[in-house]
């Protein structure tokens, strides 16, 4: 295990090949960039008003011209703005193919062979098995045809499960390979192993757009939980607990935060998030919440905890920010907020079934966990899956597991990463309390909110 990053694999026998597939992935990725830059100076100069001083004539022009629509050398490959995009875009809509994209999509399948490798389940079921041959032959329709089968056939919870592993990668090479020009840039960023922050990769709907729709200042109110509710808290002070509290106070915009007097005598506290609600909900926690807080540092949730936070938390105090699905991307999003840790000290963020791999922390002392289970497809929504052939930072420990629940979303809800967390994944849960020993002690409060948009 690494601090960086921490993958079980199926069978010691089979990691040097994904290794040498996975340092493939990061060639090719490389590659693609060199010839994508080589493709837009080309362009440049084909397509711009002036030639640059000393290359002269129509016959410069002409070559430059050919240089950039050869099928045996860049492809169509226009590049740029003004003719250059009007070019690009006619490109894409005749599925007209570049070099640089050819070199993307080889590292996308590579990527994808390296997965079913880790991931003999892939190549076991039949449906997945199509889905596979297809993207490998670069048959698009067929691969959207069987995929569209399989979801009639099995549903789009195990659909969804079995797929999680390559689902960045299937979703980057299909934007890079159909006739839609919004999401192109989404798949190159999933491609060239850079996190998601445009647009998503399906439609292509950019995040300004998401931003625009979800502009709440975000609120927060104190709150008196039922006492059921209260009841029910663990108080063990495990992340395992943590979890299953985030699975009892549930997705309807309540915020908990346990105020812990630690082993040392210093008054800590324990934020936990919950994830997303619904898909249209008045609580920052819908579905338009989430889509916009992958792509953005700064949402209605994460202000509404901000805000809640500043009225029960002394300034200076130390944070453990604890967050499931959307609660995670708002822990990391909180913990990227200079202004936010200018007031307060996060020592800690756990992310489980979070897309946080392309979020960094504005202090390098904050210590970052990422529990994911490799069947859960939303940990992998902001492009990177957690078998990548990129390592994450050192700031970063990442531990994945798999389970026999192949149902989503089963196996994203937060009662079952607790139970994976106790059963499956115990190392896991060991590392993180160990790290966590300084909020283990007597609880002394539980302070609930209720948090809007607006």
């Amino acid at each position: 295990m690494t601090d960086a990053t921490t993958t079980a694999v199926a069978g010691a026998a089979h990691e040097p090949e994904i290794a040498s597939l996975h340092h493939v992935c990061r060639e090719l990725a490389e590659a693609a960039e060199a010839v994508g830059e080589a493709s837009r100076h080309a362009s440049e100069l084909a397509l711009g008003t002036r030639l640059p001083g000393g290359v002269r004539g129509v016959g410069a022009r002409r070559t430059l011209l050919r240089t950039i629509t050869d099928p045996e050398g860049l492809g169509w490959a226009p590049r740029g703005r003004g003719l250059a995009r009007i070019g690009w875009l006619a490109g894409v809509f005749t599925s007209r193919e570049s070099l640089a994209v050819s070199l993307a999509v080889t590292g996308l399948k590579a990527r994808v062979r390296a997965a079913a490798v880790s991931h003999p389940e892939l190549l076991a079921d039949p449906d997945t098995t199509r889905v596979l041959q297809a993207v490998q032959e670069d048959r698009q329709r067929e691969a959207v045809r069987v995929f569209r089968s399989i979801l009639a056939a099995k549903g789009a919870e195990r659909t969804f499960a079995l797929l999680a592993p390559v689902f960045a990668d299937l979703l980057a090479w299909n934007a890079l390979t159909d006739e839609n020009p919004f999401n192109d840039g989404a798949g190159w960023e999933i491609a060239t192993g850079r996190t998601l922050t445009g647009a998503e990769p399906v439609l292509g709907v950019s995040a300004r757009i998401w931003a625009f729709l979800d502009r709440g200042p975000g609120r927060a109110e104190p709150l008196v939980p039922s006492p059921a509710l209260a009841e029910r808290l663990d108080t063990s002070g495990t992340i395992a607990g943590y979890v299953r509290n985030i699975g009892a106070v549930g997705t309807d915009g309540t915020l908990l935060v346990q105020q812990v007097t630690g082993p040392d005598g210093v008054q800590r506290y324990v934020v936990q998030l919950a994830g997303m609600s619904g898909v249209s909900d008045k609580s920052p926690q819908d579905l338009l919440g989430a889509v916009h807080a992958v792509a953005r540092p700064s949402t209605p949730y994460s202000r509404a905890v901000a805000k809640a936070l500043r009225l029960l938390v002394p300034s200076g105090c130390e944070l453990a920010l604890v967050g499931h699905s959307l609660g995670g991307i708002t822990a990391m999003n909180l913990a990227a907020d200079r202004d936010f840790c200018g007031i307060h000290q996060v020592t800690h963020v756990v992310a489980i079934g979070s897309p946080i791999d392309g979020k960094r922390p504005a202090d390098p002392r904050t210590r970052v966990y990422s529990l994911v289970n490799e069947h859960d497809v939303v940990p992998g929504l902001e492009g990177r899956s957690s078998v990548s052939a990129y390592r994450l930072p050192g700031q970063f420990t990442e531990f994945t597991w798999t389970d026999d629940t192949h149902s989503f979303p089963l196996c994203h809800a937060a009662e079952r990463y607790a139970h994976n967390l106790e059963h499956t994944a115990p190392e896991a849960s060991a590392r993180v309390d160990a790290d966590l020993a300084p909020f283990r002690g007597r609880v002394t409060a539980a302070r609930f909110f209720r948090l809007h948009d607006r």
